[in-house]
């Protein structure tokens, strides 16, 4: 370990070349999610590293999340090829009755549980049609989904710098083949972080977070260059991030005064539990009479989640859902405490996520580069669930009858 991080030091900060050796040119797949990196961002900053990558493969207009824009939902959309009304991941926070639980991305005990998860992740795929696969991060990874895990996988750690993620690729790459993985993901949180803390607008907080991030990633695609294998790596992210000012905030206390039942609050977006569901209509009633910055749905309504059939028990009855900019804060005492301590930190404005889809601020990066993808195209913004079945495709993996997402959208993109 220490040797491949001596050598991606001197690839970040040098210019020695590195060689490893390898036993077969069986295709490998390597995606990697770059959480809350928006589309304009490579435009806007020019980073180096992802600027060459993305000229010398195929890169789309932008990558469209599923509703809603969330970080849990749409990273597990992107490994199954399943919209999270599908895959049972509804939302970064919401309510299971029959579990009697409110699941949670801070909760381990139920990130890691299986009975969570539905459809089947591309490492589940791998690994019982033979193919080894290896995780360093990424949504749904830990938990023993259909009873299976990654062969290689680590517990959740933001705390583990970059370039240890990116040695830890080529230990997994330089394996025998008979333990190889040929099915990697790995996770950076680092824009998402700084867009949060930041906002999506501060050209000078991101573009040095950016700047940093891009000299890691141009560490791992020197060194899988140097690797005599036919590695493909895809670059997604999970959604992009919109600026929210401290008067934009809406306290949700009040707006659902008087309905009895479970309010679980993600953001931009809020789940509505009905004690009675016979109640519906009265109470998006009475929350309609504040809309302001905001928008009252029921939640069959074909504008959020486009089918209620599989999970509509974990989505709820009704949906809150802000408007771009705006966002629900659980009562006007917790919004007063934040909007002080931003006047504190002199700032004005938060970045975030969970609006409606049809915000451009709202879309990701799609980036595909390797031996399978062709080079310099340029494809139209599409959606995220057809990812899936393309990393099948080249994985020689047979696709699960059903997904979402269809070959047809991103075949284009292969050499063969």
């Amino acid at each position: 370990m220490k040797k491949t991080l001596f050598f991606l030091f001197v690839l970040v900060f040098g210019s020695q070349t590195i060689s490893f050796s390898q036993e077969t040119k069986e295709p490998v797949v390597i995606l990697i999610s770059l959480d809350g990196f928006r589309y304009d961002y490579v435009d806007r900053f020019q980073p180096e590293n992802l600027s060459r990558f993305i000229a010398n493969g195929t890169s789309a207009t932008s990558l469209i999340p599923s509703f809603p824009t969330k970080t849990f939902p749409n990273h597990y959309t992107i490994a199954t090829g399943m919209r999270p009304e599908h895959h049972g991941i509804v939302d970064n926070s919401f309510y299971n009755p029959k579990k009697e639980q409110e699941y949670r991305i801070n909760k381990r005990e139920l990130v890691t549980d299986g009975s969570w998860y539905g459809g089947t992740p591309l490492w589940v795929l791998a690994e019982k049609n033979g193919i080894k696969a290896a995780s360093y991060f990424f949504v749904g990874s830990e938990a023993d989904v259909q009873n299976t895990r990654p062969s290689y996988y680590f517990d959740y750690d933001g705390r583990v710098n970059n370039l240890t993620r990116v040695s830890q690729v080529f230990e997994w790459l330089q394996m025998p083949d008979s333990l190889k993985p040929r099915m990697i993901t790995m996770y950076f949180s680092d824009m998402d972080d700084l867009g949060h803390m930041y906002g999506a607008e501060n050209d000078k907080r991101l573009s040095e977070g950016l700047n940093r991030l891009d000299r890691e990633l141009g560490a791992l695609f020197e060194g899988v260059k140097s690797l005599d294998q036919d590695v493909n790596i895809f670059i997604v992210s999970d959604h992009g991030m919109a600026d929210v000012s401290a008067d934009n905030y809406i306290a949700l206390d009040q707006i659902t005064e008087g309905v009895s039942g479970r309010v679980v609050n993600s953001g931009a977006l809020v789940h509505v539990y009905l004690d009675d569901p016979e109640d519906k209509k009265e109470a998006i009633q009475r929350m309609q009479q504040f809309e302001d910055g905001f928008r009252v749905f029921d939640s069959s309504d074909p504008i959020c989640y486009q089918d209620l059939s599989v999970y509509g028990d974990r989505i709820g009855d009704v949906i809150l859902l802000a408007d771009l900019g705006y966002y629900f804060m659980e009562n006007e005492e917790y919004r007063e405490v934040i909007t002080r301590r931003m006047r504190i930190d002199g700032t004005s404005v938060r970045g975030t996520h969970g609006f409606s889809q049809k915000y451009p601020e709202m879309h990701g990066i799609f980036y595909a580069n390797g031996p399978q993808i062709q080079e310099g195209l340029k494809i139209d913004s599409f959606d995220n669930i057809h990812i899936y079945p393309l990393i099948c495709k080249i994985l020689g993996l047979p696709v699960p009858a059903d997904i979402d997402g269809n070959l047809e959208t991103l075949q284009p993109i292969l050499r063969y």
